[in-house]
């Protein structure tokens, strides 16, 4: 769920100058230098994170970026059903087979992060601190997972967001798959409320209470859209985006601390 740019090689990687390319004959070169510093934040943040990672792994790191931002940038401009496959492999001088090695299917380009989110709000849920409400873990996550965009110049992240959504909603493919990141998700957070809860995932209640944090997801995106439509941009659109989220992240709260907290669970009264 990348924007185009996010987190590939920096201007004076040969990857770069490729997606560069890309970015300026399909969108336009106003929108390079905004794109190219969440570029070279994204980068910068990922090696202080992870200091020991060596060379080939970010080789392979940089070219699954490429690959993504690209097709992205491709998609956004003339539609994800109007491009082939065999088109964006050509655009960044990669064989098929490695494309297919690091993308399996043609919507995993777009949707691409998935398992980083998911694995982030599971994170949040699973370490969330003493004190710290379900809700708030799960929501700080959510707009931490958020922060590349931010770095967008206004126009440029409004595009963005509205180009992303619009694609998910209308390309049946990418909704299909989208609905299957949400189920994973709340899956995923199932399971952490089971545990906590000291119940099982199969049980209605965490089961129904996961669906219900995958759903702030989508009220995020919603909400994004609906506010950039409205003419909101850069900090009061943040801050409405998060009022909106904090609001139907209230409306649970009260279900999911009485899950922890329920004596017939046999859970722990921790944080709640």
């Amino acid at each position: 769920m990348s924007e185009p740019g996010a987190g590939a090689a920096g201007p004076e990687e040969p990857a770069g100058h490729v997606l560069d390319g890309v970015i300026a004959e399909e969108l336009g070169e106003q929108i390079i230098d905004s794109l190219r510093r969440v570029r070279q934040a994204e980068e910068k943040r990922y090696r202080a994170e992870h200091p020991g990672e060596g060379l080939r792994e970010r080789k392979r790191r940089l070219t699954r970026h490429l690959i993504a931002d690209a097709a992205t940038a491709m998609f956004a401009s003339r539609g994800f059903d109007a491009v082939k496959v065999s088109e964006i492999a050509d655009r960044v001088n990669v064989s098929m087979k490695t494309l297919y090695n690091y993308f399996p299917t043609k919507e995993s380009m777009v949707l691409d992060d998935a398992d980083e989110l998911i694995e982030g709000l599971a994170a949040a849920l699973r370490d969330r601190r003493a004190g710290t409400s379900i809700t708030d873990a799960f929501v700080g996550a959510l707009e931490a997972n958020m922060d590349g965009i931010d770095l967008l110049d206004d126009e440029v992240a409004a595009y963005v967001a509205t180009t992303f959504a619009a694609m998910i909603k209308q390309t049946p493919a990418l909704h299909a798959q989208w609905l299957e990141i949400q189920d994973r998700l709340a899956r995923v957070a199932a399971e952490q409320l089971a545990l906590q809860a000291g119940t099982e995932p199969a049980d209605p209640r965490p089961a129904v209470a996961g669906w219900a944090l995958a759903g702030l997801v989508q009220v995020d995106m919603d909400s994004r859209v609906r506010h950039i439509r409205a003419g909101r941009r850069g900090a009061q659109l943040a801050d409405a985006v998060t009022r909106d989220v904090r609001q139907a992240a209230e409306l649970l709260e009260t279900g999911l601390a009485s899950l922890i907290r329920s004596p017939q669970t046999g859970g722990r009264s921790g944080a709640g």
